[in-house]
């Protein structure tokens, strides 16, 4: 069998299919499924070698997540033993879903991500599947969360108290910055969050020793998290007041699992990576494990130094209680939080690198309006269009809705939607072991870790149905709004593609076919075009 990586257009058949797809090149361009990677004679190249491969993996996992999740997980389930227990299995279910993506991602070795794999396997209602995908791009695809972090803990070290007008104007300073730096200045883009990820993993590194430090070397009378002397009185203070409400395990899973969002982000992005295939296979699980290190490092430091009733009222600023306490008002209150801001400006950088990719490939497909216009790489020979319609809603959400538990409730509405997507997906995977033998596999998922992804995706779902006592979330107010405001953009998109697919046509008496046009800087699109019945 040949290598997958010979060629950028080589078929997605083993060498024994029947099947046989047309001829393609960049004078002939055929966009077709059945080709593992598209062509593409306006690329921005191969740009991303293995270390700057892992970067952008490990700098979109360790983003605010670990710096602002714990305070609220502890919160919703009420003990140390139970929110740890939540960061091993949320570990355990995000390896489980990394083999899914690493399955399709190498045998679908182009960008876009779960576009790419949702399109190739549910073909039919036609274009349903795009469609969805596109409507999430644009209503959910945006970078908010971290700029908030970045907002609150650039505060916190200056010891200032913004108002929420000067709050929002600095997520939104920075998300302007970063987005004009990588449509102007793409390679000094990648290289400036290359060296921000690396000051990341430097500074999770540092975070988790400090806690063995504190506990070493603190004399005694300094306020570090105690607990009983004996076995039994350990056991019972790490599971005091635990809270096994299945909605607010869901939340706080949902929680965890973006903490390690991210560890398919090389998949959006594999036209332009180096060896993608051999890449994937390595540079994933490397993240995927110094990210289960550092976390649960950083977690057991959090509880060694910080009182477990401060960390619940923590909010977003766990980290910097934990620095604070850890090395005093100077280091731990100004410099330690401004290196955490440091470190969400590098994730920000990474998702909106990714997410611009995806938009353009949407809009390559036709599923955006304007699609000619947003699929070119002009002016700049970079994804300008596509940082743009990524900057539109992560402009919206950062300065529309009011401050408070915002931040988690983002990440609730993120997760949801999210989580319907991961099912389809590893249904999807499953799906095509028994109907497509035929493709080639560089890598196989095993089987049992999909079926569990696929179970936790459905008890997830399934979670807002089962109120807690008070019928509040934890953001304080109705338990299951997040869930309502997934669903509602799921059905937004089906109702979407129905009008323009099925009712439109049927009133205009056309159907909706697809044609592969080469604009004038050399990128291939699919034009959706009108044929009228005869």
């Amino acid at each position: 069998m040949p290598d997958i990586e010979a060629s950028e257009t080589s078929p997605l058949l083993s060498p024994t299919s029947t099947l046989s797809p047309d001829a393609i090149s960049p004078e002939h361009p055929d966009r077709s499924l059945e080709h593992d990677t598209l062509p593409e004679t306006a690329t921005y190249g191969r740009n991303l070698s293995w270390s700057s491969a892992y970067i952008l993996v490990i700098s979109r996992v360790i983003g605010s997540g670990i710096f602002a999740t714990p305070g609220a997980i502890v919160k919703s389930v009420g003990s140390i033993g139970l929110a740890l227990s939540l960061w091993v299995a949320g570990t355990i279910l995000s390896a489980c879903g990394l083999a899914v993506s690493l399955e399709y991602g190498c045998m679908l070795p182009r960008s876009g991500g779960d576009k790419v794999y949702l399109e190739f396997t549910y073909r039919h209602p036609r274009f349903l599947a795009s469609t969805l995908i596109a409507v999430q791009a644009v209503l959910l695809g945006f970078t908010a969360s971290n700029c908030i972090i970045f907002s609150k803990y650039t505060s916190f070290a200056f010891s200032i108290e913004p108002t929420e007008f000067q709050s929002k104007a600095l997520a939104v300073g920075l998300l302007t910055v970063i987005t004009i730096i990588h449509a102007r200045f793409m390679k000094a883009g990648i290289a400036i969050q290359n060296a921000l990820g690396w000051v990341k993993i430097f500074l999770i590194v540092f975070m988790a020793l400090s806690g063995v430090y504190v506990i070493l070397f603190h004399e005694r009378g300094d306020t570090v998290t105690t607990f009983s002397s004996s076995d039994a009185g350990l056991w019972e203070e790490l599971w005091k007041d635990s809270d096994w409400s299945w909605n607010n395990l869901s939340t706080s899973l949902f929680k965890v699992f973006y903490s390690y969002a991210g560890l398919n982000n090389m998949n959006n992005v594999l036209n332009e990576v180096k060896n993608p295939v051999r890449t994937l296979k390595t540079v994933c699980p490397a993240a995927l494990f110094t990210a289960c290190l550092l976390y649960l490092l950083a977690n057991v430091s959090y509880f060694l130094v910080v009182p477990i009733e401060e960390i619940k009222q923590s909010g977003e600023l766990v980290a910097a209680l934990f620095f604070e306490r850890a090395f005093g008002p100077h280091l731990g209150r100004t410099i330690l939080p401004l290196m955490i801001a440091i470190s969400a400006v590098g994730n920000v950088m990474v998702v909106t690198f990714a997410l611009a990719r995806v938009n353009q490939e949407v809009a390559r497909q036709g599923f955006l309006p304007f699609s000619r216009t947003l699929s070119s790489s002009k002016p700049w020979n970079s994804p300008f269009w596509g940082l743009a319609v990524h900057y539109i809603p992560s402009l919206l959400v950062i300065a529309i809705p009011p401050q408070g538990g915002v931040y988690n409730f983002i990440l609730d509405v993120e997760g949801y939607p999210g989580q319907a997507f991961a099912l389809a997906i590893t249904a999807g995977l499953i799906i095509l072991r028994y109907r497509r033998p035929d493709l080639k596999r560089p890598f196989k998922a095993w089987l049992p870790a999909v079926w569990l992804r696929g179970i936790i995706c459905v008890a997830l779902l399934a979670a807002p149905f089962f109120p807690p006592a008070d019928w509040k979330g934890d953001v304080d107010f109705f338990y299951a709004t997040y869930a309502i405001v997934g669903i509602g953009i799921i059905l937004f998109g089906v109702l979407y593609w129905y009008i323009w697919t099925v009712l439109l046509p049927k009133w205009g008496g056309y159907t909706l076919e697809e044609e592969v046009e080469v604009l004038d800087d050399g990128t291939s699109i699919t034009k959706l075009v009108h044929s009228r019945k005869l």
